[in-house]
């Protein structure tokens, strides 16, 4: 087995968001249905979420169910809501035991009634733990994150909470769904599409992008570690010069 791609401890991303794509295609490619390109995608989520623990990754925001994936065939989508249940059932006493914390972006509450009683009870149940954070997107769509954001400033404005000239981009950040989150640093998009999807528009601002070929269900550790390994190579400067972060 080849040695992991060699990475910095000390410049490793606080957050790290993948859009995890490609189960589909990867799939039809081997005859198989496409659920079966999801239910293998699985294990490639419990492989990463071991990593990014392992590595002491804060926050870890997978991108797992969007809104306009509710116009995919209706038995996919029913597929997706099991494999999620399963998942999160198998998985909550790993969670447990090392201290993971389940948190959801996005219209859960439109997720089955089986699903969400499931990942509400995952949320309750590893609220106090204190180390990764899991952040699972489901029925999320960052322009509906937003609309909803700026939906409840404008009544906390009409209720005299908040006067129009206060809203910044704090106040903003404050009533996304990833409130109390660092932004993401490094968003990984997997399959080899060129394309932020509708996912996390405000929060990435600045995120370095890295873009892979390889589908979802082959990403695993040494994956996500040349990923890490490309960001640590880059010069973040957030509008600064490169001269002006080395002289700092």
């Amino acid at each position: 087995m080849p040695a992991l791609p060699r990475i910095d401890q000390d410049n490793l991303p606080a957050h790290i968001a993948i859009i995890m794509d490609g189960n589909g295609r990867w799939a039809n490619r081997r005859g198989l249905m496409r659920l079966m390109g999801h239910k293998v995608g699985v294990d490639s989520v419990k492989v990463i979420v071991e990593a990014a623990r392992k590595l002491g990754i804060r926050v870890l925001t997978l991108y797992a169910f969007s809104t306009e994936n509710w116009r995919r065939p209706e038995a996919e989508v029913s597929g997706l809501m099991d494999l999620l249940r399963t998942f999160l059932l198998r998985e909550l006493p790993s969670m447990m035991e090392h201290s993971i914390r389940l948190r959801v972006i996005g219209q859960a509450q439109r997720l089955p009634e089986g699903p969400r009683r499931v990942l509400e009870k995952v949320i309750a149940e590893t609220s106090a733990n204190t180390g990764l954070v899991l952040n699972l997107a489901l029925s999320y769509g960052a322009r509906d994150e937003i609309l909803r954001a700026t939906a409840r400033l404008a009544r906390r404005c009409m209720a005299g909470e908040l006067a129009p000239e206060d809203i910044d981009e704090a106040a903003l950040a404050g009533e996304l769904d990833t409130a109390g989150l660092p932004d993401p640093d490094l968003l990984i998009r997997t399959g080899g599409e060129y394309r932020l999807s509708n996912f996390l528009l405000w929060q990435a601002s600045y995120a370095e992008l890295y873009i892979t070929e390889t589908p979802w269900p082959e990403f695993r550790k040494r994956e996500l570690y040349l990923a890490i390994q490309t960001y640590q190579q880059r010069q973040r400067r957030f509008g600064r010069t490169g001269d002006q972060l080395a002289a700092s």
